[in-house]
């Protein structure tokens, strides 16, 4: 019998981190403050110094990062958002739990990260609608930054705020930017199977403006003001928990090696899958941090690549199926001037392959063979 290779590899992390996680979560469990306190500090500490932001924020997930900046931002019917199509539901969900609208926008084809041209359309779209356009979510998607030499002077121009939801790519770098440092604010995701993940839901916000900082800040505690159950804004139970910060203080210790690790995973496979697929593009200057390594398989091929690695014990995944604006939840919201053609053609082509730090080379060439052989 095939034994099955895992997509991703928590058990050879949980393995390399030994004592040291058993240890710090102990000192949460014997302590018991369980919600903020010394770990969230700690935790916020280290990830300003990571990023270099001037602040971090810890919250319970990478949607409520999201949504706080949002709702910070005061956000409300009659606004539109401009979002990439091809991406996690998330990024719409919390423009409409606000009653904005999201406007889709198309992607770049090597990229598959939002494109300048479609966002210039989309605001247009906006317009045309009678809808206020008042910001927009960069999505770094599968790892790598987005197009921010591009995006940030429409931006500017249009008077739009920049959040880039960076869910999929913290720890990477934009032409010697790290991610975190990028726009009005940053929002990242700890969930499990990120680049740096929880042992649950967990999440961060960066941001350089000092009286956003303090809103969200508040936000994530019910509008909390100065003491307790003195509420000064309409907030949320947003707070990350002390032994994810305590898990992930331990976890960002060797991020970087884990960084690096991914990075040579996924160069490894475009030389040995590059004759033979769509691989991914490397780009030197925007190095992605590789959650995701995609390949691009012709639409009536997918299916039966798909089973023939099944088969061989190899998985793969689908980010995304659908773009967004052909979800049920959200296809009544408009798209960017004659649609988003490159994420509907993406979604029909996308399969991604076992990535992660400890995927080592037998078992990398066992997922090679199978790709090939299917692709013969």
């Amino acid at each position: 019998m095939t034994t099955p290779i895992p997509f991703i590899d928590l058990p050879a992390q949980r393995r390399r981190l030994g004592t040291a996680l058993d240890e710090a979560v102990a000192r949460v469990m014997d302590h018991c403050g369980f919600i903020l306190g010394r770990e969230v500090d700690a935790f916020e500490d280290a990830l300003r110094a990571f990023t270099g932001a001037r602040h971090a924020i810890g919250v319970a997930s990478g949607t409520d990062a999201l949504a706080l900046v949002l709702m910070a931002r005061g956000v409300r019917p009659g606004d539109a958002i401009l979002v990439p199509a091809f991406t996690f539901a998330a990024t719409a969900e919390v423009v409409a739990w606000l009653g904005a609208t999201p406007i889709f926008c198309d992607v770049e084809e090597a990229s598959f990260n939002l494109s300048p041209e479609s966002l210039e359309r989309g605001i247009e779209t906006a317009r045309g609608l009678k809808l206020r356009p008042v910001g927009v979510m960069a999505v770094d998607l599968y790892g790598r930054p987005a197009d921010y030499d591009r995006i940030e002077p429409i931006c500017a121009r249009e008077d739009l705020w920049l959040l880039t939801d960076a869910a999929q790519s913290f720890g990477a770098e934009y032409k010697g930017r790290k991610v975190g440092t990028i726009g009005l604010a940053t929002a990242t995701s700890f969930f499990p199977s990120k680049p740096l993940g929880a042992y649950g839901d967990a999440g961060a916000v960066f941001t350089e403006d000092d009286d956003l900082a303090r809103l969200m800040r508040s936000m994530r505690m019910h509008g909390m003001g100065k003491i307790a159950y003195d509420h000064v804004e309409i907030g949320m139970n947003g707070r990350i928990d002390a032994l994810q910060a305590a898990i992930l203080v331990e976890k960002l210790k060797i991020f970087p090696d884990e960084i690096a690790a991914r990075r040579r995973v996924a160069a490894r496979y475009n030389a040995l899958l590059g004759e033979v697929a769509t691989v991914p593009a490397i780009a030197e200057e925007t190095p992605s941090v590789w959650a995701q390594y995609t390949l691009r398989i012709a639409p009536e091929r997918r299916e039966a690549f798909r089973a023939a690695l099944q088969e061989k014990g190899v998985p793969t995944a689908i980010h995304y199926p659908k773009p967004l604006n052909r979800q049920p939840a959200y296809e009544r919201y408009p798209s960017a001037g004659n649609g988003v053609p490159v994420s509907e053609r993406l979604s029909q082509e996308v399969v991604s392959l076992p990535m992660h730090p400890y995927l080592d080379e037998p078992t990398q060439d066992r997922i090679v063979d199978a790709v090939r052989t299917a692709l013969r």
